[in-house]
């Protein structure tokens, strides 16, 4: 599935891959991804927030992250960075949690069927004062496709507005 800045196309495989110009400076979105404070002011689509974030961003370190709703029903999940290229690239696996960071099926939030685990592939590129950013999610299965790449790109819109 491929976007670039809110087109929405979906292929059969389960790869989904996010095109995004950011009107944000390169260091700006890095801090984004990896420094909690900052990730907290963004994550999650819009109706959601992001009232806890846990990051020990480098390779081999976990994070613990979790969205709210508006009704107050918590979705978490965790995962762990495999590879960091500082300022270029980011890659970590993904995976649903409950609020101790164990790892639960997709059903445990009452969600379609997952894979117990993603990898997310993030690479990063300055233009200027904007950020060229390309995300990749691997194990996604192709009928809820659309659906992630909604809810991501309504995140990068917080981000894009939230993080200054």
């Amino acid at each position: 599935m491929t976007t670039s800045n809110g087109t929405l196309t979906a292929k059969k495989h389960k790869t989904i891959t996010i095109v995004r110009t950011l009107n944000l400076p390169l260091e700006t979105v890095w801090k984004a991804w990896t420094d909690h404070e900052s990730f907290k002011k963004w994550w999650g689509p819009k109706e959601y927030t992001c009232s806890n974030s846990a990051i020990d961003f480098k390779v081999g370190g976990k994070y613990l992250n979790s969205m709210k709703a508006v009704d107050g029903t918590e979705i978490w999940s965790t995962g762990t960075y495999t590879e960091i290229v500082p300022q270029q690239k980011i890659v970590y696996t993904d995976s649903f949690a409950d609020s101790e960071g164990n790892i639960v099926p997709s059903s445990y939030y009452k969600m379609p069927e997952m894979p117990m685990e993603l990898v997310v592939t993030l690479t990063f590129e300055a233009m200027g004062d904007k950020t060229n950013m390309v995300m990749e999610s691997t194990g996604v299965p192709a009928e809820i496709g659309d659906e992630c790449i909604k809810g991501w790109q309504s995140s990068f819109d917080k981000l894009e507005s939230n993080v200054k």
